[in-house]
């Protein structure tokens, strides 16, 4: 084709195949196409112009046809086209569009032909420069050596890579007339040449091998020096803008022909490529990551220079970077690399990057596509044993547990065995009891050792909680580990045994109906006395460690107060408590401990038996005191020895007298004032560690009468005004229980120990003529006592502030303080001291009115009783008979009394209320009493 360059020509269109139905100016199409393509935006190959005849103003639709846009679109284009602008009086941009060589003088314009070919390929006529696709690398990237126009494909514009000729001669990228060919035949149209637009007889194509290979040639020459360039760009001295340019052809490269990733391999480019991430720039450094995935997808050679020296390393580094798009690329770029099994060792082998990467797929803030990708990433690294076991210690342990269930034989017992060392928390132990406890449970049945024991580590770390032991329980763990327990010795090695026994220890603290479970051949449940009997048999005669254990399962039975019964039952029928109280003294902690706190748990049901063999020359009462005295803390250990101590018998003398003897008491004494002075260290066992020793100190209180000794005791540490002080420990009702019983102790003690005042002889005439005689005026006496009194040396109520505090705990919610210090108060009503002055203290304290509600309130039957003695006390002073009478209130309670009292209270009831004339005073039911 002849054509003359004018850069002020207009466009030619050859004549012969006009069509009518679209009219444009050739100026205004022009000037519409250079604003539509806004081609100063675009760079392409250099073209010349062409000379093109003014005058004609049609445009062959076949164009259109031949770009694929349809006849809505096409239309859009020339409306928009037909708007008046500002004709550029033909200039032809330098960057324009490469010009198309049509036979028999068909001349199209460079601007039109590209408008159609990006309307077929971009339907918003835009192109994104970041792309990295075969149109983005046709026109982004220089070339050294010029383009020629044969390697040009007519239709799809690009630089071909399978040329093929057709019938007619003309040469076409094979995918695009192909397209053609279809489109041909799917519209109905005849099968012409795109190019002549001359009927074709056949669709055969025949490639043209010499210019493939003059392309490929032309390609190979073009990359080698464009490949030496982006080489030199990837240095540290470089601008960011070349190192942004050579890993964007380093991309293109890539993309354009997957076998061309040898090239970069051989080039040696991937470690400088990886050195980039270590630039100042951000940008730099997402390009490089997002460079070096392009290189490595689908290429397993290139992750093997990968998985070389640190550069995972370098790339894990940022999965914690700030920057997000950081992050998504190293994500992306790692995913590539865990495809390959050698990098997912890598990658698992590099610290903190299952952690990272566990992290990311459980964090709420990480974006949806990180989130994936890492768990994806992770979902490769699941291939490599040693990833696993990272992942289950680091939270995700689905893994771990498919390999269980699902693996060979040597990977189930690996993974188990790991399991049982892994530290859990209490919900994923549930989650792993309900996800391979049935499958635990049938590895202990089995006969391989080495699997049962793996099989019961497992489970020992997983029935450490009680939610999860529950699970285990119904997975139906109980019999084979009973089993276990009970098989002679030369069947289950020691280890195992005592794995058994510390699983049974735990499962026993769960929340289940043990004696409804079936544990033995003969449905025996654990309370089922043989069994009990077989576990005290099985503690006599095994070592330390198996003892601990097995009396940590009694323990765990027994914490329950319907459970404890079976087992208190069972050991007093087996005399097994002598056994249990010698472990008091045994040198290792953990068994001296369990069984300090199953003696605690039992003492109430075997109280007598307890104190049998604690007591005597050989007894271990004086153990349990140096471990209640041992630590300036006040630990489980100690609360529980106490425990033991406060539940013995307390009318037992010699349990007292023996603590007289051992100075025990004054251990007991030490403690309670350290707690009370805030001298010892708090800890959540100090509250029953000073209800036991209260309790403790109480039980001298019921000696005072048979041994002098605990009279000097109370006296010397000054019991009385301590148990005054313990009644204000509120919100710790034991504690004021013991302490208001201990105090109508020592004051019924008080009428025997008040100093009743000499009377001085009278003087001679007084003797001789006794009307001239006056009576000594005593002073200072006890008004209730008739004696002189103190808090100290008497154990008197009146003095100090015990009877205020009495009479302030009337009051409390629990009926048993209520009752106990009704019991104190009672003590100033009985017999052998002054009733009426000691009504008079109680007016004058106001606790007349509190007595009454008390009764009036009739808690329970035992309040009653107590209530209606102090009340008939109360009314044999003539003042409160007569108000009392006339409360209806308390005459309807004392009625009641005497209706549904027992036998006791009855009788009490009907001096009552003879005492406000309800019953003559000559009538007696019940016998009189005094």
């Amino acid at each position: 084709m002849d054509g003359s360059i004018s850069k002020d020509s207009d466009y030619l269109v050859d004549e012969l195949n006009m069509v009518e139905d679209i009219e444009v100016d050739m100026k205004d199409f022009d000037s519409g196409v250079e604003n539509f393509l806004n081609l100063d935006n675009h760079q392409s190959f250099n073209a010349p112009d062409v000379i093109v005849d003014e005058d004609l103003e049609e445009i062959d639709t076949q164009l259109f046809e031949l770009a694929g846009v349809e006849e809505d679109e096409r239309k859009k284009l020339i409306r928009r086209l037909n708007k008046p602008t500002t004709c550029s009086s033909g200039v032809v941009h330098e960057t324009a569009f490469h010009l198309v060589c049509v036979p028999e003088s068909k001349v199209i314009s460079s601007k039109i032909q590209g408008t159609l070919n990006i309307m077929s390929g971009s339907r918003d006529g835009s192109r994104d420069l970041g792309s990295q696709s075969d149109d983005s690398f046709h026109y982004e990237r220089p070339h050294v050596e010029p383009i020629y126009d044969a390697f040009i494909c007519p239709l799809s514009k690009q630089v071909m890579r399978d040329p093929v000729s057709i019938e007619n001669g003309q040469t076409f990228e094979r995918e695009a007339i192909e397209k053609w060919f279809n489109e041909c035949k799917e519209n109905g149209r005849k099968l012409v040449c795109p190019l002549t637009l001359k009927e074709l007889k056949t669709t055969d194509m025949n490639p043209s091998i010499a210019l493939r290979n003059t392309i490929e040639e032309w390609n190979a020459r073009n990359e080698a020096v464009q490949l030496d360039m982006a080489s030199k760009s990837l240095s540290p001295g470089s601008s960011e803008s070349d190192t942004l340019q050579a890993l964007m052809f380093i991309q293109q490269l890539c993309t354009k022909n997957l076998s061309s990733k040898h090239i970069i391999r051989n080039a040696e480019l991937i470690p400088m490529i990886v050195e980039m991430l270590k630039s100042t720039s951000r940008k730099v450094r997402c390009m490089a990551l997002e460079t070096l995935r392009v290189v490595v997808e689908d290429d397993n050679d290139n992750k093997e220079i990968m998985a070389d020296g640190d550069k995972v390393r370098t790339i894990v580094k940022f999965l914690s970077r700030e920057q997000s798009q950081e992050r998504e690329e190293a994500v992306s770029l790692l995913y590539e690399l865990s495809k390959s099994k050698a990098l997912c060792e890598k990658i698992g082998s590099v610290n903190g990057a299952i952690l990272i990467l566990v992290g990311m797929t459980s964090s709420k803030s990480e974006n949806l596509f990180i989130v994936e990708k890492a768990d994806k990433i992770l979902e490769n690294l699941e291939k490599n044993e040693n990833n696993v076991r990272q992942m289950a210690e680091n939270g995700r342990l689905q893994p771990l547990l498919t390999l269980l269930l699902e693996g060979s034989s040597e990977i189930k017992l690996s993974m188990a065995s790991y399991l049982g060392e892994l530290a859990l928390s209490n919900d994923i132990k549930v989650f792993v009891a309900r996800t391979v406890g049935s499958s635990l449970i049938n590895f202990m049945k089995t006969g391989d050792m080495q699997s049962r024991e793996a099989a019961l580590k497992a489970l020992n770390q997983v029935s450490s909680c009680e939610a999860s032991a529950k699970v285990l329980v119904e997975e139906g763990i109980l019999p084979p580990l009973v089993n276990d327990l009970f098989v002679g010795p030369n069947r289950l090695p020691i280890l195992l045994k005592e794995l058994s026994a510390t699983i049974l220890a735990n499962i026993v603290i769960c929340d289940c109906d043990f004696n409804s479970i079936p544990v033995g051949p003969n449905h025996q449940t654990l309370l089922s006395e043989d069994i009990i009997h077989n576990l005290l048999h099985l503690i006599s005669n095994t070592g330390p460690s198996i003892e601990c254990k097995l009396v940590q399962v009694l323990v765990g039975i027994t914490n329950s107060p319907v459970t404890v019964i079976p087992v208190a039952n069972a050991i007093k029928s087996s005399g097994a408590t002598i056994s249990l109280v010698q472990f008091i003294e045994a040198p290792q902690k953990d068994l001296r401990m369990a069984s300090i706190k199953l003696l605690h748990n039992l003492s109430l049901h075997i109280s007598q038996e307890l104190a049998t063999c604690l007591c005597g020359p050989a007894g271990q009462l004086g153990s349990l005191f140096k471990v209640i005295s041992e630590n300036i803390a006040s630990t489980e250990e100690q609360a529980a020895a106490i425990g033991i101590v406060a539940d013995l018998p307390e009318q037992d003398v010699g349990v007292t007298r023996q603590m007289l003897d051992e100075r025990d008491f004054e251990i007991v004494v030490s403690r309670t004032k350290m707690i009370r002075q805030g001298e010892t260290r708090r800890s959540r066992f100090v509250t029953p560690y000073l209800e036991g020793l209260v309790r403790v100190l109480s039980r001298i209180t019921f000696v005072l009468s048979d041994d002098p000794r605990a009279v000097v005791f109370c006296r010397d540490h000054e019991l009385a005004a301590l148990f005054t002080e313990l009644l204000q420990q509120n919100g710790l009702d034991n504690v004021q229980i013991a302490s208001a019983l201990a105090l109508e102790n020592l004051s019924h003690e008080s009428k025997n120990l008040t100093k009743l005042p000499e009377i001085p002889p009278p003087g001679f005439c007084g003797s001789v003529f006794p009307c001239l005689g006056k009576k000594p005026v005593m002073t200072g006496l006890c008004r209730v006592h008739g004696g002189a009194c103190t808090q100290r040396d008497t154990f008197c109520l009146l003095e100090g502030q015990s009877l205020a505090r009495l009479v302030a705990l009337l009051d409390h919610t629990n009926e048993k303080v209520v009752e106990a210090s009704l019991a104190a108060l009672s003590t100033l009503l009985d017999d052998g001291v002054n009733i009426e002055e000691g009504v008079s203290v109680l007016c004058e304290a106001e606790g007349i009115k509190p007595i009454l509600d008390v009764l009036l309130e009739n808690q329970t039957e035992n309040l009653r009783r107590r209530a209606v003695w102090m009340v008939e006390r109360l009314l044999r002073t003539e003042d409160i008979a007569y108000e009392v009478s006339g409360d209806p209130n308390v005459s309807t309670a004392i009625v009641d009394a005497f209706q549904h009292g027992d036998y006791r209270t009855r009788q009490i009831a009907e001096r009552a209320l003879k005492h406000i004339d309800k019953i003559p005073n000559f009538s007696g039911i019940f016998p009189n009493m005094g």
